[in-house]
Protein backbone atom coordinates (compact mmCIF):
# COMPACT_ATOMS: atom_id res chain seq x y z
CA UNK A 1 0.00 0.00 0.00
CA UNK A 2 1.45 3.73 -0.62
CA UNK A 3 0.75 5.82 2.24
CA UNK A 4 1.33 9.76 2.30
CA UNK A 5 1.42 11.21 5.31
CA UNK A 6 1.57 14.82 6.05
CA UNK A 7 1.86 16.68 9.35
CA UNK A 8 4.03 19.56 10.74
CA UNK A 9 4.88 17.45 13.61
CA UNK A 10 8.10 15.64 12.76
CA UNK A 11 8.15 13.25 16.07
CA UNK A 12 4.37 12.72 15.02
CA UNK A 13 5.63 11.53 11.13
CA UNK A 14 8.64 9.87 12.78
CA UNK A 15 6.23 7.42 14.35
CA UNK A 16 3.99 6.79 11.74
CA UNK A 17 6.96 6.27 9.66
CA UNK A 18 8.51 3.68 12.10
CA UNK A 19 4.82 1.44 12.26
CA UNK A 20 4.17 1.21 9.06
CA UNK A 21 7.29 0.61 7.20
CA UNK A 22 7.45 -2.82 9.90
CA UNK A 23 3.97 -3.81 7.71
CA UNK A 24 5.98 -3.32 4.67
CA UNK A 25 4.09 0.08 3.34
CA UNK A 26 5.51 2.29 0.80
CA UNK A 27 5.21 5.30 3.42
CA UNK A 28 6.25 8.98 2.29
CA UNK A 29 6.03 12.06 4.89
CA UNK A 30 5.98 15.10 4.59
CA UNK A 31 5.17 18.51 7.27
CA UNK A 32 4.11 20.95 4.77
CA UNK A 33 0.68 20.29 3.57
CA UNK A 34 0.81 22.92 0.14
CA UNK A 35 3.65 20.88 -0.87
CA UNK A 36 1.40 17.28 -0.02
CA UNK A 37 -1.30 18.62 -2.24
CA UNK A 38 1.79 18.27 -5.21
CA UNK A 39 2.76 15.08 -4.40
CA UNK A 40 -0.83 13.80 -4.34
CA UNK A 41 -1.91 15.58 -7.57
CA UNK A 42 1.22 13.85 -9.31
CA UNK A 43 1.91 10.59 -7.59
CA UNK A 44 -0.89 7.96 -7.25
CA UNK A 45 -1.46 7.31 -3.40
CA UNK A 46 -3.70 4.21 -1.41
CA UNK A 47 -4.19 6.06 1.47
CA UNK A 48 -3.47 9.28 2.55
CA UNK A 49 -3.36 10.39 7.01
CA UNK A 50 -3.60 13.77 6.84
CA UNK A 51 -3.30 16.65 10.20
CA UNK A 52 -5.69 18.96 10.10
CA UNK A 53 -4.01 22.08 12.12
CA UNK A 54 -1.14 23.08 10.34
CA UNK A 55 0.09 26.62 10.60
CA UNK A 56 -0.03 28.80 6.99
CA UNK A 57 -1.88 25.60 5.36
CA UNK A 58 -4.16 23.53 7.49
CA UNK A 59 -5.83 20.43 6.94
CA UNK A 60 -9.59 22.29 5.49
CA UNK A 61 -7.09 23.94 2.93
CA UNK A 62 -5.63 21.13 1.41
CA UNK A 63 -9.19 19.34 1.23
CA UNK A 64 -10.73 22.32 -0.75
CA UNK A 65 -7.55 22.44 -2.96
CA UNK A 66 -7.67 18.52 -3.24
CA UNK A 67 -11.46 18.72 -4.06
CA UNK A 68 -11.18 21.33 -6.75
CA UNK A 69 -8.19 19.69 -8.10
CA UNK A 70 -8.59 15.69 -8.02
CA UNK A 71 -11.62 15.15 -6.00
CA UNK A 72 -11.40 11.40 -6.49
CA UNK A 73 -8.64 11.08 -3.75
CA UNK A 74 -10.66 12.77 -0.81
CA UNK A 75 -11.99 9.44 -0.16
CA UNK A 76 -8.73 8.05 0.02
CA UNK A 77 -8.65 10.65 2.42
CA UNK A 78 -8.23 9.78 6.96
CA UNK A 79 -7.89 12.89 9.29
CA UNK A 80 -5.51 12.12 12.03
CA UNK A 81 -5.49 15.14 14.42
CA UNK A 82 -5.14 16.17 17.80
CA UNK A 83 -7.88 18.97 16.69
CA UNK A 84 -10.81 18.85 18.43
CA UNK A 85 -13.92 19.02 16.23
CA UNK A 86 -17.18 19.95 16.82
CA UNK A 87 -20.74 18.06 15.35
CA UNK A 88 -20.54 20.41 11.92
CA UNK A 89 -17.07 20.29 11.39
CA UNK A 90 -16.95 16.37 11.18
CA UNK A 91 -20.14 16.89 9.20
CA UNK A 92 -18.51 19.28 6.77
CA UNK A 93 -15.92 16.83 6.28
CA UNK A 94 -18.15 13.57 5.52
CA UNK A 95 -19.76 15.84 3.15
CA UNK A 96 -16.41 16.80 1.42
CA UNK A 97 -15.94 13.18 0.75
CA UNK A 98 -13.48 12.52 3.75
CA UNK A 99 -13.14 8.71 4.20
CA UNK A 100 -12.82 8.76 7.95
CA UNK A 101 -11.63 11.21 11.10
CA UNK A 102 -9.81 10.12 13.91
CA UNK A 103 -9.37 12.50 17.21
CA UNK A 104 -7.28 12.87 19.81
CA UNK A 105 -5.57 9.68 19.66
CA UNK A 106 -2.30 8.39 18.46
CA UNK A 107 -3.23 4.57 18.55
CA UNK A 108 -4.24 3.90 15.11
CA UNK A 109 -5.23 0.24 12.77
CA UNK A 110 -2.33 -0.66 10.42
CA UNK A 111 -4.56 -1.54 7.68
Amino acid sequence: MKILHIDDSPEISKVFSDVLKTKNHDFESITDGKVGLGMVLKNQYDLILLDMCMPNYNGIDFLLDLKKEKSSEIQKTVIVSSLELDEHQTEFLTKLGVKAIKQNQYRFKIF
